[in-house]
């Protein structure tokens, strides 16, 4: 399988990954298949993954890292700076991974392929190869 595919795919995952998670968050799935199903069930999980944080700060929390999710999600998509797209995914991903561990335990970052995951982020930046990314149309400015 080409390289181009497989970035091609990262990409996608990833920021699927992160639009189901904040579809999830704003009650977009259904009930009986969503973790939080509204703002405030994640906002809660929020506090107990970030104990450390201040309790009126945890709301801020909740909604930067919303919001770096959509974001990194259509970077992904349209392949915009998606070496740096990757590597902040990456970081994003093992942050949570990390806040899990300490939280919950080790388990549920594993079954969930957390850390899997985060790796695939680091990966993604690591592809020089171009593919359906917008990149592709700077490169050429830069190039003429």
């Amino acid at each position: 399988m080409k390289i181009i595919y497989i970035k091609l795919f990262i990409r996608v995952s990833i920021a699927i990954g992160f639009l189901s998670a904040v579809a999830d968050r704003f009650g977009m799935w259904p009930k009986e298949k969503s973790a939080w199903g509204n703002w405030s069930s994640f906002i809660e999980y929020t506090k107990l993954l970030n104990p450390w944080i201040p309790e009126n700060f945890i709301n801020f929390t909740g909604v930067v890292a919303t919001a770096a999710e959509i974001v990194l999600a259509i970077f992904l998509l349209i392949g915009f700076k998606t070496s740096l797209s990757g590597k902040l995914s990456g970081f994003l991903i093992l942050i949570f991974g990390v806040a899990m561990t300490i939280t919950t335990g080790i388990k549920a970052p594993l079954d969930y392929s957390v850390f899997s995951a985060a790796a695939a982020g680091f990966g993604l930046s690591l592809i020089n190869e171009k593919y359906l990314e917008i990149d592709m149309l700077f490169d050429k400015k830069n190039s003429d």
